[in-house]
Order: C-alpha cells, then sequence, then structure tokens
C-alpha cells in the first residue's frame, strides 16, 4: 500500500469544476450508465475485500469479519439492489389529482441535483463513504468523496482503486486535513452529505449556508437502552452487550448508557459479566475479534472519563494505551453529572442508571438531546407505545442492538442534535434527487381557462374564489 498522500489544495476547485462538467455534460442521466457504476461499484468492494481488509486492520485493528459483515457485504448488496430497483425509482409519478386537472399532465420528474460532496468518518469507513455515494450515483450526480485523515491507509486506498472502477470523471477523491477540507467548503455545492460528530457539523453547516447548500446530517449522541424490568434481563444483557462490542463501540448507534429499575441492576451486571466472559474467555485485550481505539488521544479520552467516574466499576476492563487497546468495561450506580454521562462516549466503555420507574427512565432520556437510536427491552406492547409517544430519537428499536441497520427498506437519519436527513438503499436515491414538478396545458383547456382573465365578471369572482367558503366540519373534541 502507497503512503497516504494530501490533494494538492489548489487543485481542488479545479476537481469539483471538472466533475460539474461532466454532470452538464448529461452523460450521467443515462439509467444504463448509473447501472453500470453501481455495479462497479459493487465489484470494486467484492474485488478489493482482502486490501479493504488489510487497511482497516492496519489503521483501526478491525477484525476481518466485522469487515466484512458490517462494511463490504452491505456495500456489494446495496449497490446492486439499487441498481435493479433504480428504474423503478427514476420513472416520473403521475399524482391522482381532480378529473378537471388530469388532462394538465400533472408530472413528478426525478432530476438529480447536480455536483455534490460527501465527507465520511473513519468508524465505519467503507459503508458510510459508500452508502451515499450509492445514493448519489443512482441519482445521477457527480461527486467528490472526502474520507477521513484518521484511517490514511484505508482513505489511501480509495484513491488509488476507485479511478480503476468508477468514472473518475464523474467520482473524484479528496485526501487530506483540514485545509483540504477548508478549501472544499470554500466552493458551491449542490448537496453536502456528512457524517461524524455535532461540532464539526455545525461548521460545516456554515459553510454550507453561505451557498444555501442543502445538506444530509449523520451524526450520532448519548444512544440509551431502557430495560423494562419483566423482559429477560439475560438475553437483554446478551444483545446490548454484542452491540457495544461492534468497532470496540466506535459507532453513533452504539448502546452508550443503560437504564434499569434499581432493584434488577445487580441481575443485569451478572447478565453482562458472565456473556462477556462467554464471547472473550481470555478477555478481550488481545482477542482478534476485538477492534482497538482509533487513536492515542481517543483512547487517552476514554481512560480519562474512566478516571473520573464516581459509579463503582463491575467489568474492570485492561487497557493498553501503546496498542490503543481497551476492554469493554461497565460501571454501574452512574448518576446525573457523572463523567460518563458528559458526553458520546464512542468506545468500549458502559454506564448503568439505575431509576425506580419507567416514568423516571423517560424522564432521565428526555432530559438530554434527542438520540440517534433509542433502545428498549420490552414485551409489554402498553411500553412500546408509551416510550414511541413520550420520547423522540432518530430511530426506536425494541429488543435488540445494531440490527436495525439490515433493514433496507427502513430509513436511517436523527433527529435535533443527533442529524437530519436520512439514508439507505431508495431513501439514500432521495436525499440527492430533486422532485421537479410539472404541468402541460393543452389549447383544449382554454374554455376553461377564461374565469380567470381580467376583467372579471360577479359570476368568475364566485367562481375563482369559492374554495374560501369551503364547509368545515365541527370538531369532534
Amino acid at each position: 500500500m502507497t503512503t497516504f498522500v494530501s490533494t494538492a489544495v489548489d487543485a481542488i476547485p479545479g476537481i469539483r469544476n471538472a466533475l460539474r462538467g461532466t454532470f452538464q455534460s448529461g452523460v450521467t442521466r443515462s439509467i444504463p450508465w448509473r447501472q453500470n457504476q453501481l455495479y462497479q461499484l459493487a465489484r470494486m468492494a467484492q474485488n478489493e475485500r482482502d486490501a479493504i481488509c488489510d487497511a482497516l486492520q492496519k489503521d483501526l485493528g478491525k477484525p476481518r469479519t466485522e469487515v466484512l459483515m458490517a462494511e463490504v457485504a452491505p456495500v456489494v448488496e446495496r449497490a446492486v439492489k439499487t441498481a435493479e430497483q433504480l428504474p423503478q425509482w427514476a420513472s416520473p409519478e403521475y399524482p391522482e389529482v381532480p378529473g378537471w386537472q388530469k388532462q394538465w399532465k400533472p408530472t413528478l420528474y426525478k432530476a438529480p441535483k447536480g455536483t455534490v460532496l460527501i465527507i465520511s468518518p473513519w468508524n465505519y469507513p467503507v459503508i458510510l463513504s459508500f452508502q451515499p455515494l450509492i445514493g448519489a450515483i443512482a441519482a445521477g450526480c457527480t461527486a467528490v468523496l472526502k474520507p477521513s485523515e484518521l484511517v490514511p491507509t484505508f482513505s489511501q486506498l480509495l484513491a488509488d482503486i476507485m479511478p480503476k472502477y468508477l468514472d473518475p470523471n464523474a467520482y473524484g477523491i479528496v485526501n487530506g486535513y483540514v485545509p483540504e477540507t477548508t478549501k472544499l467548503l470554500e466552493l458551491q455545492w449542490d448537496h453536502i452529505f456528512y457524517t461524524g460528530n455535532g461540532k464539526v457539523a455545525r461548521i460545516i453547516a456554515s459553510a454550507a449556508a453561505k451557498h444555501l447548500t442543502p445538506m444530509t446530517l449523520e451524526l450520532g449522541g448519548k444512544s440509551p437502552v431502557i430495560i423494562d424490568s419483566t423482559c429477560d434481563i439475560d438475553l437483554a444483557a446478551k444483545r446490548i452487550l454484542w452491540g457495544k462490542c461492534n468497532n470496540a463501540g466506535q459507532i453513533c448507534i452504539a448502546p452508550d448508557y443503560v437504564v434499569v429499575q434499581r432493584d434488577k441492576q445487580d441481575e443485569l451486571v451478572k447478565a453482562f459479566q458472565k456473556h462477556y466472559h462467554a464471547f472473550f474467555p481470555r478477555g478481550a485485550l488481545d482477542s482478534p475479534s476485538f477492534g482497538s481505539i482509533v487513536s492515542e488521544l481517543h483512547h487517552k479520552r476514554l481512560t480519562s472519563l474512566l478516571a473520573r467516574t464516581k459509579g463503582e466499576v463491575v467489568l474492570q476492563g485492561r487497557a493498553d494505551a501503546a496498542r490503543k487497546r481497551l476492554e469493554p468495561t461497565i460501571v454501574k450506580d452512574v448518576v446525573d453529572g457523572d463523567s460518563l454521562l458528559e458526553e458520546e462516549l464512542f468506545g468500549p466503555i458502559l454506564p448503568i442508571v439505575a431509576v425506580d420507574s419507567l416514568k423516571q427512565a423517560i424522564d432521565f432520556v428526555n432530559a438530554r438531546s434527542h438520540p440517534l437510536v433509542l433502545y428498549a427491552f420490552t414485551e409489554n406492547e402498553s411500553v412500546k407505545q408509551q416510550l414511541a409517544a413520550e420520547t423522540q430519537s432518530g430511530n426506536i428499536v425494541f429488543n435488540d442492538t445494531f440490527q436495525q441497520l439490515a433493514v433496507n427498506e427502513l430509513p436511517f437519519g436523527g433527529v435535533g442534535e443527533s442529524g437530519y436527513g436520512s439514508q439507505v438503499m431508495k431513501y439514500t436515491y432521495d436525499t440527492f434527487t430533486q422532485l421537479r414538478s410539472s404541468i402541460d396545458m393543452p389549447k383544449e383547456a382554454e374554455p376553461h381557462l377564461a374565469v380567470r382573465y381580467l376583467p372579471h365578471s360577479e359570476e368568475a369572482v364566485k367562481a375563482l374564489t369559492g374554495a374560501v367558503y369551503t364547509p368545515i366540519p365541527r370538531s369532534s373534541l
């Protein structure tokens, strides 16, 4: 693998301009052309899977099976399925209208937005780079992809292999650090898709606002788990721990903290301990099935949070700063104001908050910013309905963690501090597509339009303003 090379800052405007020229040429409007690019993207992920796994092992210590399962496989699947369904998605729609408007031929055309910018993160760099790109290709956009400098081996690999599979006149890579990203944000784009944290999102949103550029922000936040005291505590612990261990907890949908009834806390702790030892009989520190922390800075941040907690550590994870390794660590009796509740943890630490009622659990969650996901373990349908009605989150998932990402037919996105916009399959296509409304007024409609022309007779005024006097039903309340 070659050394990470930043794109020359003064070359970036030319890259954008070249891609815009390709878009304006009309080549990306062809459905077969888009399908071919999608199949090529799938081939790239499939053919280069070994190189991708090697790069992420070097950058993140990420296990091969995890990369293939959670990153490469969904890219291949979604690129192929998107290509297959694209003709249907891209077809004009003809909405149902009153009979007297049918001859106007009301139509919704699906138009590509133009030349777009995709800024992807380090934690799941394959799926979170290519999933937006799949939507951009499907919509007929050209795109610049800016992968994270925190995964330099992978980002350089993309720069090397993408031109071999995708049309380099339509899709480009910009690698680099803050100066390169700053230059990208100075330019006008037709859409910006950013996945990352809220602090950087505010910088990007401010830059986009100068050009009135629409955005999608896929952020994160502290995704809570609420455990109903009547649920299967052992199974809940198993599923929560599995979700937390993915990429060593470095994912925006990782369970961030658990809220459980006080009299069930110790039972939950024992279940966590049991399943941890089942997952990692010799511990996770040297396990090839458990990832590393991305950088020394993030490792130090996590160990510092643990050093300051006032909770009781009940599963003591070992740390190895030199190798950026940190085992799953569980802390009980964590209370409001604790260090582990200050910020999104984004690591293998799981605090447990004890409460005395479901209402107290809901109030605790609602006192914080809206999370990307709210997890809840309960078999009680009334509790499910109460949680859906009385909380806000991008997604709400019952009785599992992480697995919601496997459902291609559901949109994924945040609300409030966890972001806005959505993605996955058709929802990603819709993100990069403009709905262009149209009517085509025939000459034969002229007699029916005569009433609109000046001067207006009394009868014409009545006809034109009749809707003002529409009867309004009485409310049943």
